[in-house]
């Protein structure tokens, strides 16, 4: 669903702050809520707050953590800010809303101790698109993620589920699902809405690959 405060492809901004975080996936079209505490990220939300407040989430390199300036994948996914709030304990709660995946393009100096990127927004302009069609066969989908949420212990709202459109789907569960950070990588870098759901399908089939091979009993 489209909305007037929508970004076009000539308002995307030629740097952005960065914010590194091991495990989490933002999709375009997808919610993220945040907690903000660290003082560099305050001061990251603050700078970030006037329009377009977009903040480029990334992953670190795999293994190599959150804490300091670690190396991070080269592709990220921009959020702009549409919900804030201030605790009285001196934190923000916030919430993006994905507005397009970016490559980085080199980093810039430091700025009130939190990470700026220059971004390439070019291979991805079909972000800012309506989605089209993904052609997902949710029976499949559906056989697979039942057991690999049980397992998990994760409740979703079926009903709402069935109805969501394809798209929507894919992004919440790609989001959701409790994926190691280079598969959810690779969720964020597939080409295209139907790719990622490929992709989504394939990697809760191998999650529950191994369950199916367990044995059920003691053998002598």
């Amino acid at each position: 669903m489209s909305s007037r405060f929508d970004l076009g492809f000539e308002q995307l901004p030629p740097a952005i702050p960065i914010f590194p975080l091991t495990g989490v996936l933002l999709l375009p079209r997808g919610r993220l809520p945040l907690n903000i505490f660290e003082p560099r990220y305050l001061a990251m939300v603050s700078d970030a707050l006037p329009w377009p407040r977009l903040i480029g989430m990334v992953q670190p390199q795999e293994g190599r953590g959150d804490a300091g300036e670690p190396p991070v994948y080269p592709v990220g996914c921009a959020g702009r800010i549409v919900h804030w709030s201030e605790t009285d304990d001196g934190r923000f709660i916030i919430q993006l809303v994905g507005t397009s995946r970016f490559r980085i393009a080199g980093e810039l100096p430091m700025q009130r101790g939190y990470r700026l990127a220059r971004a390439d927004w070019t291979p991805y302009r079909g972000d800012l698109a309506a989605p089209g069609e993904a052609a997902l066969d949710r029976e499949r989908l559906l056989r697979v993620l039942k057991p690999f949420l049980k397992r998990h212990n994760i409740d979703i709202d079926w009903a709402a589920a069935g109805k969501a459109p394809d798209d929507a789907l894919i992004t919440m569960l790609a989001m959701g699902c409790p994926f190691q950070p280079s598969e959810r990588q690779a969720l964020l870098e597939a080409e295209t809405t139907e790719a990622r759901a490929r992709l989504l399908t394939t990697l809760l089939e191998m999650a529950a690959a191994p369950a199916a091979a367990e044995p059920t009993g003691v053998r002598h």
